[in-house]
């Protein structure tokens, strides 16, 4: 078992820890809030005043922070990760970032003897808790062989996507797809809606012909056809609007720096930003069939 720093005990990071506690691992973690800390000291795990007293003695360090800004401070600035850890620890940031800054923390790093891996995740709040998410990993070959065994604790899927920043391409470009595909699938029961063709009816047809997806039969975005989607919880996230926003913002970022041309992936990001600026940032992403209802 591993001794495990952990920062950044958010909606994300605390269940995170907490399933590294069920599975035998020392967890030392950080975060601002202080209700965030108690959760994790009810767990089982230790508490640390600061990012730097919480990897001293670890062997690995596991950072899930809100975006690229926070994690540049949290490994490299002054009293970072990058230089308190000692030597040998393994860095893994899971936090959903842009590629740019994924690639530099990793070479800073490994200018101060150290390996990182860049390990986002999908599965939301709920395969955080029930350990079940799946870990988008961007290093090199004997860093993801030393860190598989941790990520298994939390999660049902490893993949080894490649060099440090390729597991945030991955994330992103996921992503987009599940984007887009949402607000289609929530375009088709609109507009069955308007038809007269019932929910349920459309949801047998498609999720056994060519219009299957994720979004239609794991994350239906009406109420009903699949009883564990937030549609059922009055789009209660789950995966908030907002994070989607954020996600897809990145892919357009990453498009435009890299010259892909991604015209869906703009239209569902100026969608998202619409129905976010709204005010339904922290309602599930399924929700923005309200906006096409035109009830948001």
């Amino acid at each position: 078992m591993a001794k495990i720093a952990f920062i950044g005990l958010g909606n994300m990071g605390g269940p995170m820890a907490a399933n590294l506690l069920k599975a035998g691992h020392e967890v030392v973690g950080f975060d601002l809030s202080a209700p965030a800390l108690e959760v994790l000291a009810a767990a089982g795990g230790r508490i640390a005043g600061s990012a730097a007293e919480a990897v001293a003695g670890a062997e690995v360090a596991i950072t899930m922070l809100p975006s690229g800004r926070h994690v540049r401070e949290v490994l490299g600035g002054e009293g970072g990760v990058l230089r308190a850890a000692p030597a040998g620890t393994l860095v893994i940031d899971c936090s959903t970032i842009d590629v740019e800054t994924a690639r530099a923390v990793g070479a800073e790093a490994a200018g101060a003897g150290l390996e990182l891996l860049d390990a986002p995740v999908s599965g939301g709040v709920g395969g955080a808790e029930a350990g079940t998410l799946t870990f988008m990993v961007g290093g090199s070959p004997a860093a993801f062989a030393r860190a598989e065994p941790v990520l298994r604790a939390m999660g049902r899927t490893v993949v080894h996507t490649g060099a440090v920043g390729a597991g945030q391409a991955a994330k992103i470009c996921n992503n987009m797809i599940l984007g887009i595909s949402m607000i289609g699938v929530c375009e088709a029961f609109v507009l069955a809606e308007k038809l007269g063709l019932d929910a349920g009816k459309l949801f047998e047809v498609s999720s056994t012909a060519s219009g299957q997806c994720w979004s239609l039969t794991s994350y239906c975005p009406v109420p009903g056809p699949v009883p564990a989607s937030p549609a059922n919880r009055d789009y209660r996230p789950g995966f908030a609007a907002a994070l989607m926003l954020k996600d897809l913002r990145l892919a357009q970022q990453a498009a435009a720096a890299a010259g892909a041309t991604t015209p869906l992936g703009a239209e569902a990001a100026a969608l998202y930003s619409l129905f976010v600026g709204a005010g339904h940032g922290m309602v599930d992403f399924s929700g923005i069939v309200r906006m096409l209802r035109g009830t948001a």
